[in-house]
């Protein structure tokens, strides 16, 4: 069991480690991009990547406050699901109006992979390849539809 400073420190480690690896990689557009801390540039919508002491996961996560605005842009990416599956070559987990952690509601669209432990140094170069090929399909899909999202929240 780690104190909860070691808990941070290696949480911090574990993602600063990551960020080192992705660092060769531009994205779509050719720009560098701080790929654990992604910016889609809309309002609301995020690209999150997760680890904890029993998984691993990434998603888009819907955060506006308003339900029916939340919902609208849901829809709209499940118009573009056929797409973004192609890119990402595989089918992901959609959840309207969920609650996070911290009780708010939200919406998501995900993929997780339990089983993997980031605190274990035997788990994390699978961690990492888990989400490395997902955040960098995310951001080709992002390239070709942004606009669409910049339109709709404006």
């Amino acid at each position: 069991m780690f104190s909860k400073e070691e808990h941070s420190r290696l949480r911090a480690e574990f993602w600063t480690q990551f960020g080192q690896l992705m660092k060769p990689f531009k994205s779509e557009e050719g720009k560098r991009i701080n790929w654990t801390n992604y910016k889609t540039g809309v309002k609301n919508v995020f690209f999150k990547m997760n680890a904890d002491k029993k998984k691993c996961g990434i998603g888009i996560y819907l955060t506006h406050k308003d339900p029916e605005i939340q919902q609208l842009i849901f829809e709209q990416f499940e118009e573009m699901k056929t797409y973004l599956h192609s890119i990402l070559e595989e089918e992901w987990e959609w959840e309207l109006h969920t609650k996070n952690d911290l009780r708010q509601t939200i919406s998501k669209i995900y993929i997780e992979k339990e089983g993997l432990n980031m605190f274990k140094l035997d788990d994390q170069a699978d961690i990492y390849s888990f989400l490395k090929p997902r955040i960098l399909k995310l951001d080709e899909f992002w390239r070709d539809t942004k606009e669409v999202f910049v339109d709709l929240t404006t």
